[in-house]
């Protein structure tokens, strides 16, 4: 029994003594390990005489936990002062002045959204919105695009997947915001069905739309405005007015020159591609294209709900994307959607 208080007295001693973590389970080895002193003891109980085994086990037992019990007292002494060490070296100075998040700001697409939807709105348009998973209908057949007509193949776009995984043939995400235009005036006409006339229809269209295309021009997502304007007499100079005023108030410039191209749209007839040419800066006399548009063809009005032998409209298309471009000058449409912080901080 001396013998075992030695052991006890020696084993915590030796766990007293070590510094680190290593050293005390070196200790711990010594003593319980399978090599260990303790152990060895365990070993030579089937070496006693019966009378005598189970005194000696129980007194060895009692050995074991005493050590084990001061073994665990040393791993908690020295875990707290590791923990103590670390805190002092990691120790915050809550006086000093705090640190203050980088202010954000918005998107360069997002501003140029807001500026257009501001411009149009001081001139009576409102501002539409649909959805962007639409119908093939209001897609393409409403806005005079029948099914295998040529003019599709300049759309290639997503198509959905229904439950049963199949590809859904007449649900997709829409090429353009035309479907939000076909809702307008089918809410409109309903609304003043019961009316003699029908009050005049000017809307813009902002969104986000979906197009199988991506390079340095072209995003497989990107934004786009569309405008309407329906009543009686609407006519193509409205459309000019309207459009070179904006883009005018939009760029800043009032030198700045706007002609109207011969082009080809299945939504409206007759249609023209506008370009832009700036007389200053780095863009000084180079005609860009910046949009299309269009008196609104007789099918489309009649897809709306009016009728085409009394009302006319216009209506025309541009991407906020690249009218952003060109106002600050950028030369990669796909900045945009990076994430840079770095570029996007030049916008603040």
């Amino acid at each position: 029994m001396d013998n075992l208080d030695q052991l006890v007295a020696s084993a915590t001693s030796d766990f007293a003594a070590a510094t680190e973590s290593a050293r005390l389970e070196d200790a711990k080895a010594r003593y319980l390990g399978k090599e260990g002193s303790l152990t060895a003891l365990l070993k030579g109980l089937g070496k006693l005489p019966a009378e005598e085994r189970k005194s000696a086990g129980a007194a060895i037992n009692v050995a074991k936990e005493r050590i084990e019990s001061a073994l665990a007292t040393r791993r908690e002494a020295l875990k707290s002062a590791q923990l103590e060490a670390q805190l002092a070296t990691e120790a915050l100075d809550v006086t000093l002045p705090g640190r203050g998040l980088p202010r954000g700001s918005l998107h360069p697409v997002i501003t140029s959204l807001d500026r257009i939807e501001r411009l149009f709105r001081s001139i009576g348009f409102d501002v539409a919105d649909g959805p962007e998973i639409e119908t093939d209908w209001h897609n393409f057949t409403a806005l005079n695009t029948p099914e295998n007509h040529p003019a599709r193949s300049m759309h290639d776009t997503f198509y959905l997947q229904g439950e049963d995984g199949k590809v859904q043939d007449d649900v997709l995400l829409r090429t353009h915001t035309s479907p939000v235009q076909i809702r307008a005036m089918l809410a409109h006409t309903e609304r003043n069905k019961h009316r003699e006339s029908i009050p005049e229809l000017r809307v813009i269209c902002p969104g986000r739309v979906y197009r199988v295309d991506s390079d340095a021009t072209h995003s497989p997502m990107f934004h786009q405005v569309e405008g309407l304007w329906v009543g009686e007499n609407v006519s193509f100079a409205d459309l000019k007015g309207v459009v070179a005023d904006f883009l005018r108030r939009f760029f800043e410039s009032d030198d700045l020159k706007v002609r109207f191209r011969p082009s080809f749209f299945p939504f409206t007839e007759p249609s023209a591609e506008i370009d832009v040419a700036f007389m200053s800066g780095a863009l000084e006399g180079r005609w860009l294209e910046i949009a299309g548009c269009g008196m609104v063809h007789p099918n489309v009005l009649r897809f709306g709900g009016f009728d085409p032998e009394k009302y006319t409209g216009f209506a025309f298309g541009m991407g906020p994307d690249r009218l952003t471009m060109l106002r600050y000058s950028i030369p990669d449409l796909r900045l945009f959607f990076e994430g840079d912080l770095r570029f996007l901080s030049q916008f603040q």
